[in-house]
């Protein structure tokens, strides 16, 4: 269900990478939750780096409203630049097996598929 990659960037170049590659992608970054600065800002000891994005295409996310508005709750997709035991990783929950589990709906079948291409294709850009 997760696609995880390491890569040997550090944090901020992976992070400035995957924003070009999703541009380059046909794909729009809507906004990028910095986690680690938001919870250190609260008092919370949280050691690790983590950027949140929320990424869409909207041609796609038309398809996939047009088809069952209840699925806005699974939009956008997400891509995750982290660090963990001391590696940068970048990484995202399948949106075809998500959605699978939303929606029986062979017509989001497909766009799923194309947009997991997309965002994998991203994140192996990025790495």
């Amino acid at each position: 269900m997760y696609y995880i990659i390491d890569t040997e960037k550090s944090f901020e170049q992976a992070a400035t990478d995957l924003e070009s590659s999703v541009t380059r992608n046909g794909f729009g970054v809507l906004h990028v939750h910095d986690l680690g600065v938001t919870l250190r800002s609260k008092g919370i000891e949280f050691k690790n780096q983590c950027k949140v994005f929320e990424v869409c295409n909207p041609q796609q996310a038309a398809k996939v409203m047009a088809t069952d508005m209840r699925l806005n709750m699974a939009l956008p997709c997400r891509i995750s630049v982290f660090t963990e035991h001391g590696k940068t990783k970048i990484g995202l929950i399948k949106p075809e097996q998500m959605l699978s589990a939303l929606s029986s709906d062979p017509e989001l079948a497909i766009i799923a598929k194309e947009v997991e291409n997309k965002v994998i294709l991203m994140v192996d850009e990025a790495k």
